[in-house]
């Protein structure tokens, strides 16, 4: 047995236009379609002109119906969670509740869409439930204590005394290859950088890998397998590095041996990220109360109901609207008037006793002075 991290397996180049009779004919053989008996029927491949890494394909026209209802479940479990009540956060404690939500749904979404299109590959078996592994102590301290190429194809009893276990995400199995790949699927790895926990997860996986065989064997109905690959798979698609089994989500087609994986990944992702945007804006909306603002149709407001919905600025008090301005001004210009009519000069107490006359004054943007 072999226990390493995954490592990019060897893929068949096909050209994708290949019509099996011609070919049959060429080869001076009896026409047969790529897989199955000498005798078959011919079959003609109609894809684009590509060269082909793998033998299997999938297409997003093919799952898309299955994805989006993946789509719409995680979405639907998003909305559903009610949040706790939090002094700090106050009404914003819905948008909170929504982001940890998406970082924990999304995970999920993106383990289930692969367990769907693992289904292209007929040689492939997808385990998802039940996956708690023992870790082993002798496991935890080969795994500690030595390099890790040092102990391929060393195996153990999965029922030896174990000090606690871990649950991978998906448990992959290509029974042509007999090979098993354990798989721990996150939406990002950013949060691992600069901490120990990264290191914490592949001590486990490792771990979990050398008891692996044998848990096989005595859980999955006699499965067996020759080599144990452990992958951590970056859903952000950040540079990978498969020496210290890193894996970007970009490249699951050579994980999984079947073309196109990658591109409905990225269209799933991309589908998602539309519609939790799209929950988030309603939410802030809701968190600002903008939800609850009038909808105004232009056409159907008469001046009236314009003046009174969005008055102009009143910079000489709130008790006179625009129009009173303009009526006040033209009051105040025929008062002054009448006064230049007078000789222009009262009495000393007169002037003393009357209160001075308000004069308009406007205020506003500096304009190109009139000539």
């Amino acid at each position: 047995m072999s226990t390493n991290t995954v490592s990019v397996p060897y893929g068949e180049v096909l050209r994708s236009t290949i019509n099996a009779a011609d070919a049959a004919a060429t080869s001076g053989s009896r026409p047969r379609p790529f897989g199955f008996g000498r005798n078959a029927a011919p079959t003609a491949v109609r894809e684009p002109a590509v060269l082909r890494r793998h033998p299997h394909l999938v297409r997003f026209a093919d799952v898309e119906a299955d994805l989006d209802l993946l789509i719409d479940r995680a979405i639907a479990a998003i909305a559903d969670g009610e949040p706790i009540e939090d002094a700090i956060l106050g009404h914003y404690v819905h948008i909170a509740s929504l982001v940890r939500a998406v970082s924990f749904r999304e995970g999920k979404l993106l383990e289930q869409a692969v367990e769907r299109l693992a289904k292209a590959n007929p040689n492939i078996l997808v385990l998802t439930q039940s996956l708690k592994l023992p870790l082993v102590k002798t496991a935890m301290e080969a795994v500690a204590g030595n390099d890790w190429s040092s102990l391929d194809g060393v195996k153990l009893d999965c029922e030896a005394p174990a000090k606690s276990s871990y649950t991978p995400d998906l448990i992959i199995v290509n029974r042509a290859r007999h090979t098993a790949y354990i798989l721990d699927v996150k939406r990002s790895l950013a949060s691992y950088g600069d901490t120990s926990r990264l290191e914490e997860l592949k001590l486990k996986m490792m771990a979990s890998a050398m008891v692996l065989p044998d848990w096989l064997y005595k859980n999955q109905k006699r499965l067996m397998v020759d080599a144990v690959e452990v992958a951590i798979v970056d859903g952000a698609s950040r540079p990978s590095d498969h020496a210290t089994g890193i894996w970007a989500l970009s490249e699951l087609d050579d994980l999984l041996e079947i073309d196109g994986v990658a591109a409905c990944m990225a269209e799933l992702r991309l589908r998602f990220g539309i519609r939790v945007q799209q929950l988030l804006e309603a939410e802030a909306r809701k968190a600002l109360g903008l939800d609850k603002a009038p909808v105004i149709v232009p056409a159907a407001m008469s001046t009236a109901v314009t003046a009174a919905l969005d008055p102009r600025i009143n910079l000489n008090g709130p008790s006179r609207s625009y129009e009173e301005d303009l009526a006040a001004r033209s009051c105040d210009d025929d008062d002054l008037r009448d006064r230049l009519d007078d000789d222009g000069f009262s009495d000393a107490d007169e002037t003393e006793d009357d209160e001075p006359v308000p004069m308009f004054v406007r205020v506003g943007f500096a304009r190109r002075p009139r000539h």
